[in-house]
């Protein structure tokens, strides 16, 4: 690890304390920069930014040393649309011209240098795509607005997240090239040398950087030379044959990775400073581009076994020796660097509690359900559930309120110059002929999961059925990019089990083992779910919520627990929350208790045996008319 806060003044890369996988993938992103990028994943106070600023102005001075001006470092925030990245018509030349010309973005501002995106797994998936579509290319087309247009985009992307706020999907992740887990060191002796590097940078950072700046120098000749070396370094077909076998060993889909192992090992071998890969150049490019590729579900653990990686890495050479080899040719360049260092600790840190009264059953099968949305059209963040005019999706219209609409509708706009100009030549727009697009797609919302843990529920079958519900609910909400959170409530009171996240992996181990037992609070959990929705509004206002409540409908929480409950279900009805109730109850004498909350929530119920059935569909509707009403 290394220093941790503000990286304003540049703190020098080589000063970095630990982090060594981390400072490898990033040199060999900066040797040879269509391996794909690197995504860091860590815990906030990790010092990913410090690193990545450091890179680039190593990289600048690679790109001096050889007399060029590449290097340099462009961010990109979360909030810039689709036009401030790739590029747009140029508003201003239109309007004060008439002239068709085209505005660069942010991708052609980073060609030949980084492009770093902090919290990447916050920023919209078309944007992603966007990127990672250009790295993978090196090139940006644009084909909108009545722009056509097509330049270079060769850069060193590198994400940055933290697990924590949510993940990116399987797909995305897989177009990153390399991937680097990092975390604070427990070890006393280096925790205790980050705070005095720091501190010595804090005192005079001009005097720290100057005791670093003959190893930066060095870091960036090294990279102009394993630039220089790449088309000359050669992949023996038997070692080719091994990196086949070893993704083939791990499952990985496509061959993607397959590609990227190569030209990491090669890009290894230039850094090393050899003209010809090797089995030490494979094994770590298979440590930084196979851990996030092996994750097939969100709910699965990341990171790469040693000792799979060690009994794959064998596997793959005995076939590799045991296939006859012809005389290699010369394949295309790529490159790496090697390394004695250990993989990333990917352990989810444990978390002290309580010992259970009851542990829930281990949760069933999950599977895949069925859609619920929110009634209405709302206006929050972009995502996958729910009806939304938000900056992405589809143009339904224009409107001359420069308040509102998201991009420039930019027909309308002429459309309403050539409208006041008939008769005056050519159409020069003013400012107030300037429309907006109004844009109707999907929006993510915040799911609150309100699990009843209580007695009635606690029969094995039963719990492990509504786990396995809640995970497969769980599922449903990241493939729609919303933020979960989870209460359950049990005995005499509810409990957040987990508060609003984007994790759907940190939900799904919060859920795999909880208390369970005692009466059923019902009033309780609802209140808590009310609670919840109203301390998140004040926090992001445009984002809607959905209360799923799963429960046999059973009151028992103290005196007239059913009257406290219809009080408790009309407080959250007052707040204008959408919610479905899933019925728990299996008992062939059916009381319909979880009807009755439906009632009362004005809300759908189904059974927990339907959520995968076909007449959820309906259900919805019905929600949604209701909603429209």
């Amino acid at each position: 690890m290394t220093a941790v806060g503000s990286a304003e003044a540049l703190y020098p890369f080589s000063a970095l304390v630990g982090h060594d996988r981390l400072r490898l993938a990033l040199l060999l992103c900066a040797v040879r920069p269509d391996i794909g990028g690197v995504l860091i994943r860590g815990e906030k106070g990790t010092a990913k930014s410090t690193a990545v600023r450091g890179l680039a102005h190593v990289l600048s001075e690679a790109f001096r040393a050889s007399g060029d001006d590449g290097g340099q470092l462009v961010e990109l925030p979360i909030g810039a649309t689709e036009d401030r990245v790739v590029g747009s018509l140029d508003l201003q030349k239109v309007l004060r011209d008439g002239e068709h010309a085209f505005s660069p973005g942010l991708l052609a501002r980073a060609h030949r240098g980084v492009l770093y995106v902090d919290e990447v797994n916050l920023l919209h998936d078309h944007l992603v795509d966007v990127l990672l579509d250009a790295a993978a290319m090196g090139r940006v087309h644009i084909e909108r607005d009545g722009v056509s247009h097509s330049h270079e985009a060769r850069f060193v992307l590198i994400g940055t997240m933290n697990p924590e706020e949510g993940e990116l999907r399987p797909q995305l992740l897989d177009r990153f090239g390399l991937t680097v887990d990092v975390a604070a060191s427990r070890d006393v002796d280096v925790r205790a040398e980050v705070i005095r590097q720091r501190l010595a940078f804090e005192a005079d950072p001009a005097a720290f950087a100057q005791r670093y700046a003959e190893a930066d120098a060095q870091v960036a000749a090294r990279i102009a030379e394993a630039r220089a070396l790449l088309p000359d370094v050669v992949l023996p077909d038997k070692e080719l044959r091994r990196i086949a076998a070893l993704c083939a060993a791990f499952d990985v889909d496509g061959m993607r990775a397959d590609l990227v192992v190569a030209r990491t090992a090669v890009a290894h071998a230039a850094w090393r400073g050899s003209l010809t890969v090797e089995e030490d150049d494979i094994r770590v490019a298979a440590e930084l581009a196979l851990p996030h590729r092996r994750r097939r579900d969100p709910f699965d653990d990341p990171g790469l076994d040693p000792d799979r990686l060690d009994d794959a890495m064998q596997q793959a050479g005995e076939s590799a020796e045991n296939s006859p080899e012809p005389e290699p040719e010369p394949d295309p360049p790529g490159g790496g660097q090697s390394s004695s260092d250990e993989l990333a600790d990917n352990a989810v840190p444990q978390r002290n509690s309580p010992p259970p009264s009851r542990p829930s059953a281990p949760p069933a099968q999950p599977f895949r359900t069925r859609a619920l949305v929110v009634p209405g059209v709302g206006e929050g963040a972009p995502g996958r559930r729910s009806r939304a005019r938000n900056r992405t999706g589809t143009v339904v219209s224009a409107t001359a309120d420069t308040a509102s609409g998201h991009g420039l509708h930019v027909f309308a706009t002429l459309l309403a110059a050539a409208g006041r100009q008939a008769d005056a030549g050519r159409v020069r727009p003013a400012p107030d002929d300037v429309r907006r697009a109004i844009r109707e797609g999907r929006e993510g919302n915040l799911v609150v999961f309100v699990v009843d843990a209580s007695g009635s529920m606690a029969a094995r079958d039963r719990m492990s059925a509504v786990s396995g519900a809640t995970l497969s609910l769980l599922r449903d909400a990241y493939q729609r990019r919303d933020k979960v959170a989870v209460i359950t409530f049990r005995g005499q009171d509810a409990r957040v089990l987990l508060p609003p996240t984007s994790s759907v992996y940190i939900a799904s181990r919060r859920l795999t083992r909880f208390d369970t037992g005692g009466r059923t609070p019902l009033a309780q959990g609802l209140l808590a779910a009310r609670d919840m929705v109203v301390r998140e509004r004040t926090r992001d206002r445009a984002r809607r919520s959905l209360v799923v409540v799963l429960t046999d409908g059973r009151a028992t929480g103290g005196p007239d627990a059913l009257g406290r409950t219809r009080v408790a279900a009309a407080r959250l009805v007052a707040e204008g929350v959408a919610a479905v109730v899933v019925d728990c109850e299996t008992s062939y004498v059916r009381l319909g208790l979880a009807d009755d909350l439906a009632r009362h929530l004005n809300a759908p119920s189904v059974r927990l045996d339907a959520l995968r059935a076909e007449q959820l569909t309906a259900l919805v509707k019905v929600q949604a008319d209701r909603g429209a009403a």
